[in-house]
């Protein structure tokens, strides 16, 4: 040590007598593959090594390399983010020879001197971040907090992650002169440029949950598993039930066959959320009938050539929508399982993912509540009441469980029906001269007419639905007829399931980080996209008339519930199958009022415009690039399609003026002399989600900007010489079923 800093050493570090000889004579130190740094912090002791001379530290965290520092020493400016690192730098000791070794990392990123304590970074650096020369870290810590953690010696007990394999940094005893420079110049302090631009540096931080009820690989109880799997359906009752409520009835379809086809969509839902525990990504994910599919699907319902067909519509249409989900899926499939989606994902950022999900719940705004507006006494109490639990009573907890957070749709629903059912019965809904029993027959009477939407959304006993369903009823392949196939319609649903990808690809990444996990790696995605397509194809088989993907609103429960165990979700998942054959339960769910419907899916498609956009986090959201590619993309999604959906039927009349918007496809402005091609091209252009993918995607990736700023998605590389296995062995397929799936490119991590 350097005698002229020695009045820098506080006066009672100056009379502490050293441990022990120096240099002491202990075995040279001997390290495993895996560099614990507990063996060699221990090690380092023995040789009477102390890097604290003040007795009193602070754990600075440099990406994930935790270090320790004199509490004097270090400051930072408040607000400062702390970055951490996909591949921390490793600094190894060679105790044979007394050096020390850098591994990866260049001069600049970790550099041991004497003299220089504290974090150097160059002067860029400091003014980016505002560290000034001298100017240590700031820990927002009371002081009882510090001292609690650390021990007699002086030194703080840390955590350490486990995946994270950080060398501890320790002077070697040796006998030579080399050795005894090093060991002088471990007086000072290890140097890191915090600041690289080296690409491990710019992973977005990840915002984990601590409070996991249950982690993914674990396996509750059989007490608990049905409960805690079962309150994953129930927070998404809207997108697991309600799409029904809205497609079968435009289709021309009967109460019976909407009570059918919800029942369909729950065995469906079911079978592929098992399909993917096991084989897809293995995120504790919910497979299910997307939004995402439901615009194309009105579009197809909308057509001109179904408008007028007046007998079997729904099969009809059905068996059309069939076809075209079937090819859609069969293209998704290939896209995932050729290994082609590891390529497409090089060029999918936050910046397209936000935009484009957002874009999918803005796409139904003149369904919502035009058509929750046609009973607003119950419509409006119910948007309140999931408003009401979901914010300013989410933090109210019965027996340790967040209820009216967790099941704010299904409590909304059932207090509202139920007050809805004293309205009907009370004869609030009863008109003189009108059929209560058969809302729709009063259409025939002048008197009735303007009565006849109140009746249809308000009363509870509406539909038929529970009197004409049957209690026991296997939903099976082909119920509907064989599919049609037209290349027209297949070019819409082939569309959509590229967007449906590109939804997943962001929920596949936030999910991870929700249950502690790292993001999956371009294989894992590939193949979670595949099996995606697998269901859809499913999906089209059984005729649910729309494609099955992995529903946005999971990151939202997985959020609330803390359940992240896939154990739990499969348990669930068996649940729903088994209710799928209880005709009842779908003839229930069929006789819900339409305005009831309505008011939910406001709700659940607003929280799908905040959970897209919400992946902004993952970029710098102040950043003008950012701003204008997003907003700008925003607004075009809304006003071209809006352009193209001016171009009316010539007869209004036929389609309710919700439904004229999705009509496009057979009136729009393209004509160029094909008339399949006109009707996909039509079509596509009044999708908000297809024209905000296809802006967000050319603009984000033309447009410069630092790996940082546009938040790229720095997907783990298995090859990695620094990557821990154990860290990616939740994705790894089972190995019984693995060498099944060898001719995929995909199941490679």
């Amino acid at each position: 040590m350097d005698p002229g800093s020695s009045s820098k050493i506080p006066e009672e570090t100056k009379v502490r007598p050293r441990p022990g000889p120096w240099p002491p004579r202990i075995e040279p130190f001997v390290h495993n593959n895996d560099h614990n740094p507990r063996d060699l912090k221990s090690w380092a002791k023995r040789t009477g090594f102390n890097p604290n001379f003040s007795g009193e530290t602070v754990v600075s965290t440099v990406g994930e390399v935790e270090m320790e520092r004199p509490a004097d020493e270090v400051d930072l400016e408040e607000g400062i983010e702390r970055r951490r690192a996909r591949s921390p730098p490793k600094v190894e000791i060679e105790p044979m020879l007394g050096r020390r070794r850098n591994i990866g990392v260049e001069n600049k990123g970790i550099e041991i001197g004497s003299g220089t304590r504290g974090l150097r970074a160059d002067e860029k650096d400091k003014r980016r971040v505002g560290v000034e020369t001298g100017v240590g870290i700031k820990e927002e810590r009371k002081p009882e907090e510090v001292n609690a953690n650390v021990n007699a010696n002086g030194n703080r007990n840390r955590n350490r992650n486990a995946n994270v394999g950080v060398a501890a940094i320790a002077p070697v005893a040796s006998g030579d002169e080399e050795s005894k420079k090093d060991a002088q110049k471990f007086d000072g302090e290890v140097e890191i440029d915090m600041f690289s631009e080296s690409p491990e540096l710019e992973n977005p931080p990840l915002n984990r949950s601590p409070k996991l009820k249950s982690r993914l690989t674990d396996k509750p109880g059989y007490a608990s598993l049905i409960p805690y799997g079962v309150q994953h359906y129930l927070s998404l009752a809207g997108s697991l039930v309600f799409i029904p409520l809205i497609m079968v009835p435009a289709m021309g379809g009967t109460d019976e066959e909407t009570a059918n086809v919800i029942s369909t969509m729950l065995l469906v839902s079911g079978v592929t959320t098992i399909m993917h525990s096991f084989l897809g990504t293995r995120l504790p994910l919910v497979q299910g009938s997307s939004f995402v599919y439901l615009a194309p699907a009105l579009v197809v319902i909308n057509s001109e050539e179904f408008r007028n067909l007046s007998e079997n519509k729904f099969r009809h249409i059905m068996r059309e929508l069939q076809g075209a989900i079937i090819i859609g899926s069969v293209f998704q499939t290939i896209l995932g399982y050729s290994g082609l989606m590891a390529l497409f994902l090089r060029l999918i950022n936050p910046v397209v993912v936000a935009p484009t999900v957002a874009a999918v719940g803005l796409a139904f705004f003149s369904y919502g509540f035009p058509q929750a507006g046609t009973c607003a006494e119950i419509s409006v109490p119910l948007i309140i009441l999931v408003l009401i639990f979901t914010l300013y009573l989410r933090r109210i907890s019965i027996f340790g469980h967040h209820i009216f957070l967790v099941y704010a749709v299904p409590l909304s629903v059932a207090i509202v029906w139920a007050y809805a059912f004293f309205l009907t019965t009370g004869g609030a809904y009863n008109y003189k001269g009108c059929n209560s029993n058969i809302p729709n027959s009063n259409i025939l009477l002048d008197s009735c007419k303007r009565h006849v939407d109140t009746m249809r959304h308000c009363r509870t006993d509406a539909s038929n639905a529970w009197r004409t369903a049957a209690w026991v009823r296997v939903p099976y392949p082909f119920q509907w007829g064989a599919p049609s196939f037209h290349f027209k319609t297949s070019i819409l649903m082939i569309i959509a399931s590229i967007v449906a990808s590109v939804d997943s690809v962001g929920t596949y990444h936030a999910s991870s980080l929700l249950v502690n996990l790292r993001p999956p790696t371009p294989g894992v995605v590939s193949r979670g996209i595949g099996l995606e397509g697998i269901s859809s194809i499913l999906a089209g088989l059984w005729g649910t008339g729309i494609g099955s993907t992995t529903l946005t609103e999971n990151m939202h429960t997985l959020e609330v519930t803390k359940m992240g165990s896939r154990k739990a979700l499969v348990a669930g998942a068996a649940f729903l199958i088994f209710i799928s054959f209880i005709g009842k339960v779908g003839a229930l769910l069929a006789s819900i009022p339409l305005a009831l419907a309505a008011a939910v899916l406001c709700f659940t498609w607003g929280l799908i415009v905040a959970l897209g956009l919400s992946t902004m986090q993952y970029t710098q959201t102040a950043s003008s690039r950012n701003i204008i590619i997003v907003g700008f993309t925003m607004f075009i999604s809304l006003s071209i399609p809006a352009f193209f959906q001016q171009y009316q039927p010539n007869t209004s009349l036929i389609l309710p003026s919700y439904f004229i918007p999705y009509a496009a496809a057979s009136d729009g402005p393209i004509h160029i002399g094909n008339a399949g091609l006109n009707y996909a091209l039509n079509g596509l252009l009044s999708l908000n989600m297809v024209v905000a993918l296809l802006v967000a995607f050319v603009l984000d990736n033309t447009v410069p900007g630092t790996k940082q700023e546009r938040g790229v998605y720095i997907w783990s590389n298995p090859k990695s010489p620094d990557l821990d296995p154990a860290s990616l062995e939740p994705y790894l397929l089972p190995k019984q079923i693995s060498c099944f799936f060898r001719w995929a490119k995909c199941v490679g991590l």
